[in-house]
C-alpha cells in the first residue's frame, strides 16, 4: 500500500540456480545441449541421467520474456504520475506466481480527503497455484475489508467469516473511495494487515472441514464414513498451500552526492522469511516446546522440508490431516509433533516518505521506485544489483554493460540490506548486463537468467518443464515508480550493444 505513508506489503515462493551445460549437435530442427535432470527409474526412484535439451531460438524466447509484460499509469490529483510496470516467467507449467494491484482514490468533493492509496502484491505459489490465484482475487480485498473496518468502526468485532465479505467485493469496481485518514496510526493500520492475512489465511485452511462437515449425513457419521470431496470445486483449490514469505520488497533512493553525480541508496524493505532468517529461527524455536529446538528449523527449512517460515494455506505444516476415498492423504513430516509450524502473519514494514506535489520540491533522498518481486529473481540477483538495474534503465542506458562495470555507470550505496534468508548463491562477475527492454520488469527477468550472454539466456529458457524447475523458478515482478523521478536521475552515458 503506497500513500503518503508508504506501506509496502509482498504476498508470496523456491530454488534455482545455474548449472554446467554441455552443446551437442543433431540433424533436428534446432541444435541441442545435455543436460543433467532427475527422472525415475525402473524401481520408481529418482536417479540422475542426461537429456538433449533443443536450444530455442531467440526470437521464441524474446517472446517468451515479453508475454506477460504489462505497464500501467496511475494520475494523482496532486504529487506524482506513478508507473508501474510488471512481467512474468514461468518455469513450472503452469505457472505458479499471481500478481494483483489496486488503486483506491480520494474522495475528489472533499478537500480534506487524504490522497490516494496503491495496493501491489506478488503472490508466488508453492505444489500448485490454485492458491496463488485465489489469492490475486481477494489478499487486497481482504486487506482494504479490514482497514474500511477501522475507519468505520475501530471497536467493531470482527465478521467470522472474510471471505464471504470478502467476495461480496470481488464484483465492485477496482477504484474506491478512501473516506479517512489511515496513516494517523501506523502500528493499529499494521495490524489490521496482519489481520487481514491471518483471518484469510484461517478461512482457507478451514474451508475443506466447514465442507466436509456440510457433506456428512447421519448414516456417514453413524459408519464413520468420509464422502468422497475429490471433485468439490472449493476443496480443488483451499486445500493446496501457498507462500507469504521470502518474496521481498527493495526501494531505491536517488541521493545526491558531494561531487554532484549522485548515486541510488538501496533500502530493503522487508526480511526474508525463512528458517535462515535469525529472527525467524529464534521465533520458531521460542513457540515449540525445547526437545524440539534443534530440528523445528533443519538446514534452514522448517522440519527440514519448507523454506519460508510464513505461508498461507499450508495445511500439512498446520493440522492432522484426515482419511477419505478410500486412501490417506499426504501425510504430514515425520517430525510434525506440535503444529502449527508455519503462520500467515506477515511481517509488515512501516516506511514514511514525502511525495511532494512538485519535481523542484523533491529534497535529497526522496524516493524513486520500488520493487517487489517472488524469490525466483532474489534467486539470481542482489538487491543490489536489481537497484543498479532499474537505475540504470531510467536513466536511458542502452546496449550492454560489463557487470564490473556497472557500479561505475550506476552508483550505488546501502542504506538498510535486510536480513537474506536465501541459501548463499555464488556471485558471478563474469557476463553483462542487457539494457534492451522497454518494460522495467521484463529488464529484471532478462538480467536474472544471463542478461548480455546470449549463451546462458538461451540455455536457461530453453530448458522445458518439469526439468526447468531444478535451474530457475517462476519469476514475477512489480516495479512502481516515480514518473518526476527522471529529472534527478544519475547521468550516465549510453552505451552502445556489442551483441
Amino acid at each position: 500500500m503506497l500513500r503518503n505513508a508508504w506501506k509496502p506489503v509482498a504476498a508470496a515462493v523456491a530454488l534455482g540456480g545455474p548449472a554446467y551445460v554441455y552443446y551437442s549437435y543433431r540433424s533436428d530442427r534446432y541444435p541441442t545441449f545435455n543436460l543433467p535432470v532427475k527422472v525415475k527409474g525402473a524401481d520408481g526412484r529418482l536417479e540422475m541421467t542426461t537429456r538433449a535439451i533443443p536450444l530455442l531460438p531467440m526470437e521464441q524466447l524474446e517472446a517468451r520474456i515479453k508475454e506477460h509484460a504489462t505497464e500501467d499509469t496511475h494520475h494523482c490529483l496532486t504529487g506524482p504520475i506513478w508507473r508501474f510496470a510488471t512481467a512474468a516467467l514461468s518455469s513450472n507449467d503452469p505457472i505458479e506466481d499471481a500478481n494483483a494491484h489496486q488503486v483506491i482514490q480520494r474522495d475528489e468533493s472533499d478537500p480534506s480527503a487524504p490522497g490516494d492509496y496503491l495496493f501491489f502484491a506478488v503472490m508466488d505459489g508453492h505444489s500448485g497455484r490454485d492458491t496463488s490465484q485465489l489469492l490475486s482475487r481477494v489478499l487486497i480485498k481482504a486487506v482494504a475489508l479490514e482497514l474500511s473496518n477501522l475507519v468505520t468502526d475501530p471497536n467493531a468485532q470482527p465478521n467470522p467469516s472474510i471471505l464471504q465479505r470478502v467476495y461480496s467485493l470481488m464484483g465492485s469496481s477496482p477504484v474506491q473511495k478512501a473516506q479517512a485518514v489511515l496513516d494517523a496510526n501506523p502500528l493499529r493500520v499494521s495490524r489490521a494487515i496482519e489481520n487481514a492475512f491471518t483471518k484469510l489465511d484461517t478461512e482457507l485452511i478451514s474451508a475443506p472441514i466447514q465442507v466436509l462437515a456440510n457433506s456428512l449425513d447421519d448414516e456417514a457419521r453413524k459408519n464413520k464414513v468420509i464422502p468422497d470431496l475429490s471433485q468439490h470445486p472449493l476443496a480443488m483449490t483451499a486445500m493446496l498451500p501457498a507462500i507469504s514469505g521470502d518474496s521481498r520488497a527493495v526501494a531505491g533512493v536517488w541521493e545526491k552526492t558531494p561531487d554532484g553525480k549522485g548515486q541510488w541508496r538501496v533500502e530493503v524493505l522487508t526480511e526474508d522469511q525463512t528458517g535462515r532468517n535469525p529472527n525467524e529461527l529464534k521465533r520458531l524455536q521460542s513457540e515449540h516446546p525445547k526437545d524440539e529446538t534443534d530440528y523445528v528449523v533443519r538446514e534452514g527449512r522448517i522440519l527440514g522440508g519448507l523454506e519460508p517460515s510464513r505461508a498461507f494455506g499450508d495445511a500439512r505444516l498446520n493440522q492432522a490431516f484426515l482419511v477419505g476415498n478410500g486412501r490417506p492423504l499426504r501425510p504430514p513430516p515425520a517430525l510434525f509433533k506440535t503444529p502449527p509450524y508455519v503462520t500467515a502473519r506477515p511481517v509488515v514494514t512501516h516506511r514514511k516518505f514525502d511525495f511532494p506535489s512538485k519535481p523542484e520540491s523533491y529534497s535529497p533522498g526522496a524516493p524513486r521506485f520500488l520493487v517487489l518481486a517472488t524469490d525466483g529473481l532474489w534467486d539470481e540477483l542482489s538487491s543490489e544489483d536489481v537497484v543498479s538495474l532499474v537505475g540504470g534503465h531510467l536513466a536511458g542506458l542502452k546496449g550492454t554493460v560489463p557487470k564490473s562495470d556497472l557500479s561505475a555507470v550506476v552508483p550505488t550505496s546501502i542504506g538498510y540490506a535486510g536480513i537474506d534468508g536465501k541459501k548463499k548463491r555464488k556471485e558471478d562477475a563474469a557476463g553483462s548486463w542487457a539494457f534492451t527492454d522497454e518494460n522495467v520488469s521484463a529488464h529484471l527477468i532478462r538480467n536474472a537468467f544471463g542478461g548480455g550472454d546470449k549463451t546462458r539466456l538461451r540455455q536457461l529458457l530453453s530448458i522445458p518443464a518439469p526439468y526447468s524447475r531444478r535451474y530457475r523458478d517462476d519469476i514475477t515482478v512489480t516495479v512502481v515508480m516515480w514518473e518526476d523521478g527522471k529529472e534527478d536521475a544519475a547521468k550516465v552515458t549510453t552505451i552502445k550493444s556489442k551483441l
